[in-house]
């Protein structure tokens, strides 16, 4: 069945959202994350700043970035519905690098875009925050794989361990063999790497 179509109100919200974005994006691209002002967002739009942050409420950082719910879905997705043949360390090994950070011949766009969220604090801690916020769902998906109860530990170990790669990943020189080389470790444990 499609999707029921949005109304108008909710359209032209998105629309501003969208616009929001793609403005504080370039902005930041051409200025500096820190360099950029609110306000010169908000006038990029043509908006006042209150109404941009009653679209934006988690503010500036939050505008590079949606609201988590694709990742999250396309996360319990690669769990819970990954091959009978696939490990589910293989499952989430492969999500990630399906993302940005890991993609082995990203668009410069993409590029462009990673760098900026790596090397600024604030968008790289607001981008740990995203990941982090999937971590109860991700453990809860683990451990009905694993046909264990939702608060097993070991469940919501490795979902914090999976989640907080890209943090660990994305400040090294090459994420990828960073993102094995922990991979590595959570399927092998030290006596495999060591």
């Amino acid at each position: 069945m499609p999707a029921e179509p949005l109304g108008r109100r909710a359209r032209k919200n998105s629309q501003t959202r969208r616009a929001l974005a793609d403005a504080a994006e370039q902005l930041f691209l051409e200025k500096g994350y820190d360099q950029v002002s609110v306000k010169e967002i908000a006038d990029a739009v043509d908006i006042s700043v209150p109404t941009m942050f009653r679209h934006v409420p988690d503010g500036k950082e939050a505008m590079m970035f949606d609201d988590g719910a694709e990742r999250l879905e396309s996360l319990l997705t690669a769990v819970t519905q990954r091959p009978a043949e696939q490990s589910l360390m293989t499952a989430l090994r492969e999500f990630l690098l399906g993302r940005g950070l890991f993609l082995t011949d990203p668009s410069p766009e993409i590029r462009r875009r990673t760098e900026l969220i790596m090397n600024t604090p604030a968008l790289r801690e607001y981008s740990r925050r995203l990941w982090i916020r999937c971590e109860a769902p991700l453990a809860a998906a683990i451990a009905a794989e694993l046909g264990r109860p939702p608060e097993d530990i070991t469940a919501r170990a490795v979902a914090r361990y999976v989640l907080e790669i890209p943090q660990f990943a994305g400040g090294e020189p090459d994420p990828r063999a960073a993102l094995d080389a922990i991979f590595a470790l959570l399927e092998h444990g030290m006596h495999g790497v060591a």
